[in-house]
């Protein structure tokens, strides 16, 4: 989920010309497609996570290895490939990327047990780290400036409303289609491969230059000029994208405890919920000040982890899909307000490594807690674990609030001519 990936922030000229311009929009269009498209292959194993288990036995902990696994390994290639296409060129990497995310997909349709899902989902994870900081970065090389704003806009909304669309159609195909664990990636493998021969006749955007093999050495810094900033949102950070990992991965189990006589599709709509509410959270919230959003996303998480714990004390599945929502609002509110607080006034040679680190973050937030919760489940219970988690949460949202609360009587509100919104 992200706001403008890591990697080159540069922006190639505007030419002139109808032609030009119809070339401009279709390669728009093209890389926010991808976006949808990686981050939808990213949740559309959510509603498989309980065959997976039905079929092979697999625990609560093998569940979570499998996803962390996949936020691991985008995280590697973020470190790594952020600055790849930056000496390149857009469409080489973005195509060679959306390649391996096609052979990522056979490997998932045909995957027998938890060490293939985990190997394939480790590709994915690769695949999709390199390709969205492609695709991100061309999306902000392609800003219109009649358009102020869209192409961060579009950064923001594609991944979570891509994230809620793959958990949409992979629970739909569970219900209706054969086989579901090969139909969700044979269909995304199709997809994929697709993407990957237009993207070969969509304009460049950038020139090749050499270091291509230097550009490969992991780099984590961030400018002083927002290390404050960064240090203050934090906890904010872990608290929303640790939330947003339990649901993605153990969320299926906790609409089987709390229900255990749901219908299948319950079980991966809780997802649904998370992300489709984030995403709808960041459009509106888009002009909104940025600590003001942020602030507003902390104070979410605490409803949220009550409903969350009601759900398992007799309320049932309304507490539980309204504390996913709940968590929703915080994710989508935290990460708009946050990136538009770092990237405030930045200067364009430090938006790279300073997204970076924020990723490091964020994707270190979401698998490291999710794989304590798959140990805990193994020798507490999911009941004793969802309390537990829910509680965390909610304190570090609490020191959150603090913190940025701390910040706002310290310094004055960000002024639209230095934020401006996003159209």
């Amino acid at each position: 989920m992200s706001d403008v990936m890591p990697g080159s922030l540069a922006h190639c000229p505007v030419g002139g010309g109808r032609a030009h311009g119809k070339t401009r929009a279709a390669t728009f269009a093209l890389d926010a497609s991808v976006l949808v498209a990686l981050l939808a292959a990213s949740s559309a194993p959510t509603p498989l996570y309980p065959l997976y288990q039905d079929q092979w036995g697999l625990s609560a902990l093998a569940v979570t290895v499998v996803f962390s696994a996949y936020s691991l390994a985008l995280l590697s290639a973020l470190l790594t490939t952020g600055a790849l296409s930056d000496r390149l060129g857009r469409r080489p990497v973005l195509a060679g990327a959306l390649g391996a995310q096609t052979v990522a997909m056979v490997l998932l349709a045909s995957a027998d047990g938890a060490g293939s899902l985990t190997a394939a989902r480790l590709l994915q994870g690769v695949a999709t780290g390199v390709a969205t900081s492609t695709a991100g970065a061309a999306l902000l090389d392609l800003e219109n400036p009649r358009h102020p704003g869209r192409s961060a806009l579009t950064n923001t909304i594609a991944p979570v409303a891509g994230m809620a669309a793959g958990v949409l159609v992979s629970t739909l195909l569970v219900r209706f289609a054969p086989a579901p664990t090969v139909t969700v990636h044979a269909l995304m493998a199709a997809l994929f491969a697709a993407q990957a021969i237009a993207v070969t006749f969509t304009m460049e955007t950038v020139d090749r230059r050499a270091g291509a093999l230097r550009s490969l050495r992991p780099k984590l810094g961030v400018p002083p000029a927002v290390l404050c900033t960064l240090l203050t949102t934090g906890t904010a950070i872990v608290a929303t994208w640790a939330l947003g990992g339990f649901y993605s991965s153990l969320g299926p189990a906790l609409v089987r405890l709390v229900a255990p006589n749901a219908p299948q599709a319950a079980l991966g709509m809780v997802f649904f919920t998370l992300s489709a509410a984030a995403a709808l959270t960041m459009w509106v919230l888009r002009r909104t000040d940025p600590l003001t959003t942020a602030i507003g996303g902390c104070l979410s998480v605490l409803p949220a982890a009550v409903l969350a714990l009601s759900g398992l004390h007799g309320i049932g599945l309304p507490a539980v899909y309204g504390g996913a929502a709940l968590a929703g609002v915080a994710f989508g509110a935290v990460s708009q307000g946050v990136l538009r607080m770092l990237l405030v006034s930045l200067d364009e040679q430090y938006r790279a490594a300073t997204l970076a680190a924020y990723y490091v973050l964020s994707y270190l937030s979401m698998s490291l807690p999710t794989i304590a919760a798959g140990v805990a489940t193994q020798y507490y219970g999911l009941r004793t674990t969802s309390h537990a988690y829910a509680i965390i949460a909610a304190l570090l949202a609490a020191a959150a609030l603090t913190a940025l609360a701390v910040s706002r009587t310290r310094t004055r509100p960000y002024s639209r001519p230095r934020n401006r919104p996003l159209r």
